[in-house]
Protein backbone atom coordinates (compact mmCIF):
# COMPACT_ATOMS: atom_id res chain seq x y z
CA UNK A 1 0.00 0.00 0.00
CA UNK A 2 1.25 3.48 -0.60
CA UNK A 3 -0.32 6.77 -1.79
CA UNK A 4 0.67 8.09 -4.81
CA UNK A 5 -2.36 10.60 -5.34
CA UNK A 6 -3.81 12.64 -2.93
CA UNK A 7 -7.51 13.19 -2.53
CA UNK A 8 -9.18 16.41 -1.36
CA UNK A 9 -11.65 16.21 1.80
CA UNK A 10 -14.39 17.24 -0.06
CA UNK A 11 -14.21 14.88 -3.17
CA UNK A 12 -13.56 11.99 -0.58
CA UNK A 13 -17.22 13.19 1.10
CA UNK A 14 -18.99 13.67 -2.23
CA UNK A 15 -17.57 10.23 -3.27
CA UNK A 16 -18.85 8.47 -0.19
CA UNK A 17 -22.32 9.72 -0.84
CA UNK A 18 -22.60 6.77 -3.35
CA UNK A 19 -21.81 4.82 -0.84
CA UNK A 20 -24.00 3.32 2.22
CA UNK A 21 -21.47 3.02 4.48
CA UNK A 22 -22.29 5.88 6.99
CA UNK A 23 -20.70 9.34 7.12
CA UNK A 24 -16.64 10.11 7.30
CA UNK A 25 -15.33 10.54 10.26
CA UNK A 26 -11.62 10.76 9.09
CA UNK A 27 -9.66 9.88 6.96
CA UNK A 28 -5.74 8.99 6.39
CA UNK A 29 -3.19 8.15 3.64
CA UNK A 30 -1.43 4.97 3.93
CA UNK A 31 2.16 4.82 3.18
CA UNK A 32 3.30 1.06 3.12
CA UNK A 33 4.24 -0.95 0.05
CA UNK A 34 4.47 0.77 -3.48
CA UNK A 35 1.97 -0.04 -6.03
CA UNK A 36 -1.24 1.61 -5.19
CA UNK A 37 -3.10 4.92 -3.30
CA UNK A 38 -4.70 3.84 -0.18
CA UNK A 39 -6.63 5.23 2.74
CA UNK A 40 -8.13 4.36 5.83
CA UNK A 41 -11.12 5.30 6.48
CA UNK A 42 -13.20 6.25 9.63
CA UNK A 43 -16.81 6.10 9.49
CA UNK A 44 -19.77 6.04 11.35
CA UNK A 45 -20.43 2.69 10.21
CA UNK A 46 -16.98 1.67 10.96
CA UNK A 47 -13.13 1.40 9.75
CA UNK A 48 -12.45 0.92 5.28
CA UNK A 49 -9.95 0.79 2.94
CA UNK A 50 -10.39 3.24 0.06
CA UNK A 51 -8.03 2.13 -3.07
CA UNK A 52 -7.17 4.35 -6.00
CA UNK A 53 -5.82 2.16 -8.22
CA UNK A 54 -2.64 3.02 -10.03
CA UNK A 55 0.51 2.17 -12.47
CA UNK A 56 0.42 -1.69 -13.01
CA UNK A 57 -3.43 -2.36 -12.63
CA UNK A 58 -6.00 -2.02 -16.10
CA UNK A 59 -9.23 -1.03 -15.10
CA UNK A 60 -10.55 -4.24 -17.17
CA UNK A 61 -8.89 -5.89 -14.85
CA UNK A 62 -10.81 -4.86 -11.74
CA UNK A 63 -13.80 -7.48 -11.86
CA UNK A 64 -11.35 -9.93 -11.62
CA UNK A 65 -9.41 -9.47 -8.58
CA UNK A 66 -12.63 -8.22 -6.98
CA UNK A 67 -15.01 -10.88 -7.70
CA UNK A 68 -11.98 -13.35 -6.36
CA UNK A 69 -12.39 -12.21 -3.15
CA UNK A 70 -16.13 -12.30 -2.74
CA UNK A 71 -15.32 -16.07 -4.38
CA UNK A 72 -12.23 -16.92 -1.84
CA UNK A 73 -14.49 -15.89 0.93
CA UNK A 74 -17.73 -17.67 0.46
CA UNK A 75 -15.64 -21.18 0.39
CA UNK A 76 -13.74 -19.76 3.81
CA UNK A 77 -10.81 -18.06 2.71
CA UNK A 78 -10.29 -14.77 4.72
CA UNK A 79 -10.17 -11.62 2.64
CA UNK A 80 -11.47 -8.18 2.06
CA UNK A 81 -14.96 -7.89 0.62
CA UNK A 82 -15.55 -4.92 -1.91
CA UNK A 83 -18.21 -2.78 -0.63
CA UNK A 84 -20.51 -1.99 -3.76
CA UNK A 85 -22.10 1.68 -4.02
CA UNK A 86 -25.50 2.59 -4.47
CA UNK A 87 -25.80 1.37 -8.14
CA UNK A 88 -24.21 -2.19 -7.55
CA UNK A 89 -21.30 -1.16 -8.82
CA UNK A 90 -17.91 -2.87 -6.68
CA UNK A 91 -15.78 0.11 -8.03
CA UNK A 92 -15.99 3.86 -9.83
CA UNK A 93 -13.75 6.91 -10.01
CA UNK A 94 -12.33 8.94 -7.83
CA UNK A 95 -9.43 11.37 -8.27
CA UNK A 96 -9.31 10.43 -12.20
CA UNK A 97 -8.51 6.65 -10.64
CA UNK A 98 -10.84 3.69 -10.09
CA UNK A 99 -11.45 3.14 -6.71
CA UNK A 100 -13.07 1.25 -4.85
CA UNK A 101 -13.84 0.92 -0.70
CA UNK A 102 -12.80 -2.59 0.98
CA UNK A 103 -14.10 -3.71 4.10
CA UNK A 104 -11.16 -3.56 7.09
CA UNK A 105 -9.51 -6.58 8.50
CA UNK A 106 -8.69 -6.55 12.08
CA UNK A 107 -4.92 -7.44 12.69
CA UNK A 108 -1.55 -6.52 11.92
CA UNK A 109 1.29 -7.74 9.39
CA UNK A 110 4.32 -9.24 11.19
CA UNK A 111 7.41 -6.88 10.83
CA UNK A 112 9.70 -10.02 11.68
CA UNK A 113 8.00 -13.39 10.76
CA UNK A 114 8.81 -16.53 12.84
CA UNK A 115 8.50 -19.97 11.61
CA UNK A 116 4.58 -20.37 13.19
CA UNK A 117 3.84 -16.79 10.69
CA UNK A 118 5.21 -18.70 7.78
CA UNK A 119 2.99 -21.79 8.81
CA UNK A 120 0.24 -19.74 9.20
CA UNK A 121 1.04 -18.36 5.41
CA UNK A 122 1.66 -21.73 4.09
CA UNK A 123 -1.61 -23.39 5.01
CA UNK A 124 -3.47 -20.42 4.02
CA UNK A 125 -1.87 -20.07 0.53
CA UNK A 126 -2.61 -23.88 -0.18
CA UNK A 127 -6.11 -23.21 0.45
CA UNK A 128 -7.04 -20.44 -1.34
CA UNK A 129 -5.48 -22.40 -3.93
CA UNK A 130 -7.74 -24.89 -3.59
CA UNK A 131 -10.86 -22.52 -3.41
CA UNK A 132 -9.97 -20.51 -6.74
CA UNK A 133 -10.43 -24.40 -8.72
CA UNK A 134 -14.24 -23.42 -9.99
CA UNK A 135 -13.62 -19.23 -10.17
CA UNK A 136 -15.20 -18.67 -13.28
CA UNK A 137 -12.53 -15.61 -14.85
CA UNK A 138 -9.48 -15.82 -16.18
CA UNK A 139 -6.60 -13.26 -15.58
CA UNK A 140 -3.42 -13.83 -17.67
CA UNK A 141 -0.50 -12.98 -15.07
CA UNK A 142 1.13 -9.69 -17.06
CA UNK A 143 4.36 -10.24 -14.93
CA UNK A 144 5.19 -14.11 -15.92
CA UNK A 145 8.14 -14.66 -18.04
CA UNK A 146 6.80 -13.39 -21.27
CA UNK A 147 6.14 -9.59 -19.11
CA UNK A 148 10.14 -9.36 -18.08
CA UNK A 149 11.90 -8.53 -21.07
CA UNK A 150 9.36 -5.61 -21.90
CA UNK A 151 9.53 -4.63 -17.75
CA UNK A 152 13.95 -4.77 -17.90
CA UNK A 153 13.83 -2.72 -21.33
CA UNK A 154 11.96 0.50 -19.01
CA UNK A 155 14.95 -0.08 -16.79
CA UNK A 156 18.07 -1.42 -18.76
CA UNK A 157 19.63 1.81 -19.97
CA UNK A 158 19.73 3.08 -16.10
CA UNK A 159 20.13 -0.15 -14.45
CA UNK A 160 24.13 0.16 -13.57
CA UNK A 161 23.25 3.48 -11.89
CA UNK A 162 22.25 1.11 -9.38
CA UNK A 163 24.80 -1.38 -9.33
CA UNK A 164 27.62 -1.50 -11.88
CA UNK A 165 27.43 -4.98 -13.72
CA UNK A 166 23.30 -5.03 -12.92
CA UNK A 167 22.12 -5.09 -16.70
CA UNK A 168 24.36 -7.78 -17.62
CA UNK A 169 23.18 -9.93 -14.73
CA UNK A 170 20.09 -9.32 -15.35
CA UNK A 171 20.16 -10.40 -19.20
CA UNK A 172 21.71 -13.27 -18.47
CA UNK A 173 19.25 -14.79 -15.91
CA UNK A 174 16.73 -13.60 -18.00
CA UNK A 175 18.03 -15.26 -21.10
CA UNK A 176 18.51 -18.36 -18.77
CA UNK A 177 14.89 -18.14 -17.38
CA UNK A 178 13.41 -17.72 -21.08
CA UNK A 179 14.83 -20.66 -22.32
CA UNK A 180 14.19 -22.86 -19.45
CA UNK A 181 10.82 -21.53 -17.87
CA UNK A 182 8.51 -24.83 -17.12
CA UNK A 183 5.29 -25.54 -19.16
CA UNK A 184 3.35 -28.05 -17.56
CA UNK A 185 2.86 -27.66 -14.07
CA UNK A 186 -0.85 -27.10 -12.54
CA UNK A 187 -2.05 -24.48 -13.17
CA UNK A 188 -4.73 -21.93 -11.31
CA UNK A 189 -5.67 -18.52 -9.50
CA UNK A 190 -2.73 -17.26 -7.31
CA UNK A 191 -2.49 -13.92 -5.36
CA UNK A 192 0.85 -13.22 -6.79
CA UNK A 193 2.01 -10.71 -4.15
CA UNK A 194 1.51 -12.40 -0.97
CA UNK A 195 4.18 -10.73 1.03
CA UNK A 196 4.22 -10.36 4.74
CA UNK A 197 2.63 -6.84 4.56
CA UNK A 198 -0.09 -8.38 2.35
CA UNK A 199 -1.06 -11.20 5.35
CA UNK A 200 -2.81 -9.90 8.78
CA UNK A 201 -2.13 -11.63 12.12
CA UNK A 202 -3.65 -11.39 15.43
CA UNK A 203 -1.12 -12.66 17.56
CA UNK A 204 0.03 -16.07 15.92
CA UNK A 205 -3.08 -16.55 14.38
CA UNK A 206 -3.39 -15.94 10.50
CA UNK A 207 -6.56 -13.31 10.62
CA UNK A 208 -6.31 -12.45 6.61
CA UNK A 209 -4.78 -12.09 3.16
CA UNK A 210 -5.48 -8.73 1.32
CA UNK A 211 -4.10 -6.57 -0.96
CA UNK A 212 -5.27 -8.76 -4.51
CA UNK A 213 -4.79 -6.81 -7.29
CA UNK A 214 -1.89 -8.98 -9.07
CA UNK A 215 -4.12 -11.99 -8.58
CA UNK A 216 -4.67 -13.78 -11.74
CA UNK A 217 -3.97 -17.43 -13.55
CA UNK A 218 -0.10 -18.65 -13.35
CA UNK A 219 1.59 -21.70 -11.97
CA UNK A 220 0.18 -22.93 -8.94
CA UNK A 221 3.71 -23.26 -7.52
CA UNK A 222 5.38 -20.13 -8.67
CA UNK A 223 2.96 -18.53 -5.87
CA UNK A 224 5.27 -20.69 -3.30
CA UNK A 225 8.14 -19.71 -4.93
CA UNK A 226 7.36 -15.95 -4.16
CA UNK A 227 6.33 -16.70 -0.52
CA UNK A 228 9.71 -18.43 -0.12
CA UNK A 229 11.41 -15.70 -1.62
CA UNK A 230 8.89 -12.99 0.57
CA UNK A 231 9.28 -15.05 4.31
CA UNK A 232 12.24 -17.15 4.12
CA UNK A 233 15.41 -14.54 3.85
CA UNK A 234 16.35 -13.07 7.33
CA UNK A 235 17.60 -9.07 7.15
CA UNK A 236 20.99 -9.83 6.83
CA UNK A 237 19.46 -11.75 3.46
CA UNK A 238 20.78 -15.27 4.77
CA UNK A 239 18.12 -18.09 3.53
CA UNK A 240 16.43 -19.68 6.84
CA UNK A 241 15.34 -22.96 5.93
CA UNK A 242 13.52 -23.77 9.40
CA UNK A 243 10.64 -20.80 8.06
CA UNK A 244 10.80 -22.80 4.28
CA UNK A 245 10.46 -26.42 6.30
CA UNK A 246 7.30 -24.77 8.16
CA UNK A 247 5.68 -22.76 5.00
CA UNK A 248 6.54 -25.85 2.60
CA UNK A 249 4.72 -28.49 5.06
CA UNK A 250 1.77 -26.34 5.89
CA UNK A 251 1.02 -25.86 2.56
CA UNK A 252 1.85 -29.80 1.81
CA UNK A 253 -0.74 -30.06 4.44
CA UNK A 254 -3.31 -28.94 2.18
CA UNK A 255 -2.29 -29.28 -0.99
CA UNK A 256 0.54 -31.44 -1.45
CA UNK A 257 3.18 -30.87 -4.81
CA UNK A 258 3.95 -33.00 -7.05
CA UNK A 259 7.43 -34.02 -7.98
CA UNK A 260 7.23 -31.89 -10.95
CA UNK A 261 6.28 -28.78 -8.85
CA UNK A 262 9.16 -29.54 -6.60
CA UNK A 263 11.73 -30.35 -8.44
CA UNK A 264 10.51 -26.77 -10.74
CA UNK A 265 10.41 -24.70 -7.28
CA UNK A 266 14.36 -23.29 -7.55
CA UNK A 267 13.86 -22.37 -10.65
CA UNK A 268 10.39 -20.94 -9.93
CA UNK A 269 12.11 -19.00 -7.53
CA UNK A 270 14.59 -17.40 -9.57
CA UNK A 271 12.14 -16.08 -11.60
CA UNK A 272 10.10 -14.80 -8.71
CA UNK A 273 13.49 -13.25 -7.47
CA UNK A 274 14.01 -11.54 -11.51
CA UNK A 275 10.18 -10.64 -11.19
CA UNK A 276 10.52 -8.58 -7.90
CA UNK A 277 14.17 -7.47 -8.63
CA UNK A 278 12.32 -5.95 -11.85
CA UNK A 279 9.29 -4.40 -10.63
CA UNK A 280 11.81 -2.63 -7.65
CA UNK A 281 14.10 -1.63 -10.32
CA UNK A 282 11.72 0.04 -12.85
CA UNK A 283 9.60 1.07 -9.31
CA UNK A 284 13.28 2.74 -8.33
CA UNK A 285 14.06 4.75 -11.43
CA UNK A 286 10.47 6.55 -11.05
CA UNK A 287 9.35 7.43 -8.44
CA UNK A 288 6.63 10.09 -8.76
CA UNK A 289 7.93 13.48 -7.35
CA UNK A 290 6.09 14.23 -4.17
CA UNK A 291 4.42 10.60 -3.49
CA UNK A 292 4.52 9.05 -0.10
CA UNK A 293 6.27 6.16 -0.83
CA UNK A 294 9.57 5.05 -0.03
CA UNK A 295 10.64 2.60 -3.19
CA UNK A 296 12.01 -0.73 -1.93
CA UNK A 297 16.00 -1.61 -2.61
CA UNK A 298 15.68 -3.98 -5.97
CA UNK A 299 19.25 -5.28 -5.00
CA UNK A 300 17.75 -7.48 -2.02
CA UNK A 301 16.68 -9.46 -4.60
CA UNK A 302 20.05 -9.77 -6.41
CA UNK A 303 21.12 -11.19 -3.43
CA UNK A 304 17.54 -13.72 -3.23
CA UNK A 305 18.76 -14.38 -6.75
CA UNK A 306 21.90 -15.62 -6.32
CA UNK A 307 20.85 -17.92 -3.50
CA UNK A 308 18.59 -19.85 -5.75
CA UNK A 309 21.04 -20.21 -8.41
CA UNK A 310 23.30 -21.94 -6.10
CA UNK A 311 20.07 -24.19 -5.15
CA UNK A 312 21.27 -28.10 -6.07
CA UNK A 313 17.58 -29.47 -5.27
CA UNK A 314 14.07 -28.82 -3.32
CA UNK A 315 16.78 -30.32 -0.21
CA UNK A 316 18.07 -26.86 0.10
CA UNK A 317 14.62 -25.63 0.80
CA UNK A 318 14.03 -27.89 3.39
CA UNK A 319 12.14 -30.96 1.27
CA UNK A 320 13.77 -34.60 0.95
CA UNK A 321 10.67 -35.85 -1.72
CA UNK A 322 7.47 -35.93 -2.75
CA UNK A 323 4.78 -35.30 0.57
CA UNK A 324 8.09 -35.79 2.77
CA UNK A 325 9.97 -33.07 4.92
CA UNK A 326 13.40 -33.13 6.07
Amino acid sequence: MAVYTDVAAEDLAEFLKGYDIGELLSYKGIAEGVENSNFLLHTSNGAFILTLYEKRVAVDDLPYFLSLMAHLAERGVRCPQPARNRKGEVYSELAGRPAAVINFLEGMWPRRPNAVHCTGVGEALAKMHLAGRDFPMFRKNPLSVEGWRPLFDLAAPRADSVAPGLQDFITRELDHLEACWPKDLPLGVIHADLFPDNVFFLGDKLSGLIDFPFSCNDILAYDVAICLNAWCFETDHSFNVTKARALLNAYGRERQLSEAEQEALPLLARGSALRFLLTRLVDFLNVPPGALVKPKDPLEYVRKLRFHRNVASVRDYGLTQAGCVA
